[in-house]
C-alpha cells in the first residue's frame, strides 16, 4: 500500500491593509509651525519686519552718535563732492584728471571766501556810520517802548541796562562753562571740516577707484546689482544737493528785492548771508533773519526794522514751505508731506543734525530700495525659465 500525500489547502500571502484615499472632502491639517487665520499670520509677519526695520534704524543713530565728527565729516564731503564733480569734469576736458580736480576745489574756496571778503568788506566801509545810527536806533526804539502805556511800569532804559548787568554778572560762572562747552563744539566742527576737505581730495580724484575696490568685496553675480542701486542713490543725493542750492539762491534773489525795495543798505550783501545761511537749516535762517533786523534798525529805525523783520520771516516761510517741498522735493522724488514728516522726525531724533540729514538719507534709501525691488521684478526665477 502507498501512503497517499496529505493535501494541503493552498495559502496565499497576506495582503497589506488598504489606506483609504482622501476624497477632497476631508479637512487638512495646517503645516506644522502655522496657527490661526491667515490676517493673523501676515499682520504677524509684518509687525516682526517693522520691529526688525526699527532696531536696525536705533543701531544707526546709535553708531552715528558714537562717531558723530566722522558722519559729519563724511556727509560734508559727500556734499563737497556732488557740487564741485561736475565743475571738475569740465576741467577735466583741459587738463589731466588730477589737476582738473584739484582746480575745482580751489574754485568753490575762492567763490566762498570771495563771497565772504565781499559781506566783510562792505559792513567794515560802514562800520562807523552803521554803529552811529544803530545807537540812534536803540535810542528810538527804547523811547518807542517807553511811550507804551502797558510797558511803561517797567522803568527806563537805563534801568533795563543796569538790571541786565547786574543779572551778567551773577549769572557769569553759567556762562562761562556754556561758553567753554561751545568752544569744544566749535573745535568739533572745524575738525569735521578739515576731514571733510581732506576725504573730498581723495573722493574727486580717486572716488572710482574707490568704488571699484568697494565693488570688488562683493561676488561676482551680484556687481551689477549693487551698482545699479549704488547709480539710484548717488543720482538721489546729487538732486537733493542741487535742490538745496536752487534753494539758497531763490532765497538770496527773494531777500535782495525785498532789501532794496525797502530801502535797507547793504541790501546785496545781506542777500549774500541769506544764500549763504540756507545752507544751514534752522540756525542759518534764523540769523540771516535777525542780522536784516538789526542793520534795518541801525539805519532806519524801528518802524522799518519792524517791516524788514516780517517780510523775512514770510521770505523764510517761502522757503520751508514752497520752495523747499516743490524744488528739492522733486530732485529727490519725495512728496513734501514727506520730506515735512521726516525733517520733523529727524529733528526729534537727532536735532539739528538729525534735520540736516533726514531729508537726503530718506532720499538715499529709498531710491535704493526701489531699484532693487525693480531688478527682483525683473529678475526671472530659473524654475520658470526652465
Amino acid at each position: 500500500m502507498t501512503a497517499e500525500a496529505p493535501t494541503v489547502a493552498p495559502t496565499t500571502a497576506a495582503e497589506p491593509p488598504t489606506t483609504p484615499q482622501p476624497t477632497g472632502l476631508e479637512p487638512t491639517a495646517p503645516p506644522p509651525g502655522t496657527f490661526g487665520a491667515p490676517w493673523i499670520r501676515s499682520t504677524g509677519d509684518l509687525a516682526w519686519k517693522l520691529i526688525g526695520i526699527g532696531l536696525a534704524v536705533a543701531l544707526v543713530f546709535y553708531v552715528v552718535s558714537l562717531v558723530q565728527v566722522v558722519f559729519v565729516a563724511l556727509f560734508l564731503a559727500l556734499v563737497f563732492t556732488t557740487v564741485l564733480l561736475p565743475l571738475g569734469d569740465l576741467y577735466d576736458r583741459v587738463m589731466p584728471r588730477g589737476l582738473a580736480m584739484a582746480a575745482s576745489l580751489l574754485t568753490a574756496v575762492l567763490a566762498v571766501g570771495g563771497l565772504v571778503t565781499y559781506v566783510v568788506s562792505s559792513v567794515v566801509s560802514r562800520w562807523e556810520e552803521l554803529a552811529t545810527e544803530f545807537g540812534t536806533g536803540l535810542t528810538d526804539l527804547a523811547q518807542l517802548v517807553t511811550e507804551i502805556p502797558l510797558l511803561a511800569g517797567l522803568g527806563t532804559p537805563r534801568k533795563w541796562l543796569t538790571d541786565g548787568g547786574a543779572w551778567l554778572q551773577s549769572n557769569a560762572g553759567d556762562y562761562m562753562a556754556t561758553a567753554a562747552a561751545s568752544a569744544g563744539s566749535i573745535a568739533e566742527g572745524v575738525t569735521a571740516v578739515v576731514l571733510a576737505i581732506f576725504c573730498t581730495v581723495f573722493f574727486l580724484t580717486q572716488g572710482s577707484r574707490m568704488w571699484r575696490w568697494a565693488l570688488s568685496l562683493v561676488p561676482a553675480d551680484r556687481h551689477d546689482r549693487w551698482e545699479s542701486a549704488a547709480d539710484a542713490g548717488w543720482t538721489a543725493f546729487s538732486g537733493f544737493t542741487r535742490g538745496m542750492f536752487f534753494v539758497a539762491l531763490a532765497d538770496g534773489v527773494l531777500a535782495g528785492i525785498f532789501l532794496t525795495v525797502v530801502g535797507v543798505p547793504l541790501a546785496l550783501p545781506l542777500s549774500v548771508v541769506v544764500f549763504l545761511g540756507a545752507f544751514i537749516p534752522m540756525i542759518g535762517p534764523v540769523a540771516a533773519i535777525v542780522i536784516s533786523a538789526f542793520v534795518a534798525l541801525a539805519a532806519k529805525g524801528p518802524v522799518l526794522a519792524l517791516v524788514v523783520l516780517i517780510g523775512m520771516v514770510v521770505v523764510a516761510q517761502i522757503d520751508a514751505n514752497v520752495l523747499q517741498p516743490l524744488i528739492t522735493g522733486k530732485q529727490v522724488s519725495l512728496h513734501p508731506v514727506v520730506m515735512a514728516l521726516v525733517v520733523a522726525a529727524g529733528s526729534v531724533l537727532g536735532g539739528l543734525l538729525g534735520a540736516v540729514v533726514a531729508v537726503p538719507l530718506t532720499a538715499v534709501t529709498w531710491a535704493v530700495f526701489s531699484k532693487l525691488r525693480k531688478t527682483a521684478q525683473g529678475a526671472t526665477p530659473a524654475h520658470e525659465a526652465d
